[in-house]
């Protein structure tokens, strides 16, 4: 059975990373509540991909989507969260986010529209219970993707099983705004 998807730096240690393009999950969770970010790359084209102290870096143009989920509880919901501190901002606005709002009152953020990195990007190594994915480009890769989110924001997020299947379903529509 062809793979779906794979541990990034795994793939990268077995030379399995797809350079015709795929798309990369990278989770980065706060060890003490929900509030959790989700950065989507998706990618084609690769001229070259190699291993730093940071993490892997990708010579070629990526599009970037990004995920917050926000527990009721956060202190600061009043912040831009361009303008939070480094572990828990993503680049962008409230105005440039579409914000649903959970059954148990949990904000998710998703960009409106992706972000264009261009001549390379690097996907940080994860440290703790942070993870890196890297989903292949075949033809059901959305739903694999959709499965994911809806998987993952209903058990590690906590965001009750009819939100995860909305807000997974809104993950994969940005998706489809992406140019792979």
């Amino acid at each position: 059975m062809e793979e779906k998807a794979l541990d990034l730096f795994q793939a990268y240690s077995k030379n399995k990373l797809p350079k015709e393009g795929g798309y990369i999950v990278s989770t980065f969770f706060d060890k003490n509540s929900i509030y959790s970010i989700y950065e989507i790359v998706a990618y084609n084209g690769v001229k070259s991909i190699y291993l730093s102290n940071d993490g892997l870096t990708f010579q070629t143009d990526g599009s970037k989507l990004f995920v917050l989920v926000e527990p009721a509880s956060y202190p600061k919901k009043h912040m831009e969260p361009v303008s939070r501190s480094q572990n828990e901002q993503i680049p962008h606005r409230f105005k440039e986010l579409d914000i649903y709002t959970a059954e148990n009152q949990t904000k998710i953020m998703i960009s409106k529209e992706p972000i264009i990195t261009y001549s390379s990007f690097t996907i940080l190594k994860p440290t703790g219970i942070n993870f890196s994915l890297v989903f292949y480009n075949h033809p059901e890769v959305l739903d694999s993707i959709d499965f994911f989110f809806n998987q993952t924001l209903n058990k590690e997020a906590g965001i009750p099983k009819s939100d995860a299947k909305k807000v997974a379903e809104l993950i994969t529509e940005g998706l489809k705004k992406f140019s792979i």
